[in-house]
C-alpha cells in the first residue's frame, strides 16, 4: 500500500532531522515508544529501512534520505494548500513577497511603487529572509510570490518573471590588497590564503567542502569579511547592505544574475496578475 498519511510523514522527518528518537519525540509532543513504533510501520509498509540504528547512532539510509526530502516537499505542499484557501477566502488580505534581505533593494522600491500605483493590486507585505529561504516561504504557502536570482537560487516548480540582469562584484575588507585592484576574476577570488570564499548551506543544510568559515546569515557575513576573515562574490546590487569596511570590486567572469519574480506554478490571482504586470514595466524599462 503506497498511501501515506501526513502524521507519519511528519514523525518520519522529525528523526530523521533530530536523529535521535528521544529528541523527536520530544519535539513532537509524544511518547517514544509510539513513535519508534510508527517509525517500524512505515519501514514495514513501505518494505525499505529508512534508518540505520544502534545504542548509539541514529543514520539515514539512501532510501531514508528519499523519504526525508519527499516528505518535506509533500509537508509544505498540505501547509502551503491551507494557507491559500484562507488567503484566497479574504478578498483583503495582503499579497505576501519574500526576498533576501539586502538584496535587489531598488528594484523592490521600484516594484512597490508601481504595484501600489495599480488599482487593481492588493497591498503587498514584504518579508525578509536570509540566503537560499525563498524557496521554502513559497513552498509552505508562507508567501505568494518572492524576489530570486538565477541561476543561485532554486526555481524548480516556479513561474517567473524576469526583473534585471547584472555582473557580480566581490565583497573584500577595505585593507585587503585585492581591495586596490580596479577588477577581478573567479581565479583571484578562488585563491587566495589569507581570505577564503564563505560557504553557504546547501539545501539539505549541509555544507560544501573548502577552508572558508560556514556562515548562514548575512549579519555574520558581513562581519567576518570587515574582519578580514573571508569575502565573498554576489551580484552588484547587492552592496546595498555592504559596511564602510567593506570595498566591491567588479569580477569581470563571473556569472551574470538575473533577478526575477517567483511564485508557485498554477498559482493565479488578480492580486498576482498586477505585479506580475509592474514586473513587466520594470523589466521594459532601460
Amino acid at each position: 500500500m503506497d498511501d501515506l498519511e501526513t502524521r507519519e510523514l511528519r514523525y518520519f522527518v522529525a528523526v530523521a532531522e533530530e536523529l535521535h528518537f528521544g529528541r523527536a519525540a520530544e519535539r513532537l509532543g509524544i511518547a517514544q515508544p509510539p513513535l519508534s513504533r510508527a517509525i517500524r510501520q512505515l519501514e514495514r509498509r513501505l518494505g525499505v529501512q529508512l534508518l540505520s540504528r544502534n545504542r548509539r547512532v541514529v543514520a539515514l539510509t539512501d532510501a531514508g534520505r528519499v523519504l526525508l526530502r519527499e516528505s518535506r516537499v509533500a509537508l509544505d505542499a498540505v501547509t502551503a494548500a491551507a494557507r491559500r484557501t484562507r488567503r484566497a477566502g479574504n478578498e483583503q488580505q495582503a499579497l505576501v513577497l519574500v526576498t533576501k534581505a539586502g538584496a535587489s533593494h531598488e528594484l523592490l522600491q521600484r516594484l512597490l511603487a508601481l504595484s501600489a500605483a495599480d488599482t487593481d493590486t492588493a497591498p503587498v507585505d514584504v518579508v525578509l529572509c536570509e540566503v537560499g529561504e525563498q524557496a521554502r516561504f513559497l513552498r509552505s504557502g508562507r508567501a505568494d510570490v518572492a524576489l530570486m536570482h538565477r541561476p543561485v537560487d532554486d526555481l524548480a516548480g516556479f513561474d517567473t518573471a524576469d526583473l534585471h540582469t547584472e555582473g557580480q562584484v566581490a565583497l573584500l575588507p577595505s585593507g585587503h590588497p585585492l581591495a586596490a585592484r580596479p577588477q577581478l576574476t573567479l581565479e583571484d577570488v578562488s585563491n587566495v590564503p589569507d581570505l577564503p570564499i564563505a560557504r553557504w548551506p546547501r539545501l539539505d543544510g549541509s555544507y560544501p567542502d573548502g577552508p572558508g568559515p560556514e556562515v548562514h546569515t548575512q549579519s555574520q557575513l558581513a562581519q567576518l569579511v570587515a574582519l578580514g576573515k573571508t569575502l565573498l562574490v554576489i551580484p552588484a546590487s547587492s552592496r546595498a547592505w555592504q559596511w564602510p569596511d567593506h570595498v566591491a570590486v567588479p569580477v569581470v567572469d563571473a556569472p551574470v544574475i538575473t533577478t526575477v519574480l517567483a511564485w508557485s506554478a498554477g498559482h493565479h490571482s488578480s492580486a498576482l496578475a498586477a505585479l506580475v504586470r509592474a514586473a513587466a514595466q520594470i523589466r521594459d524599462t532601460p
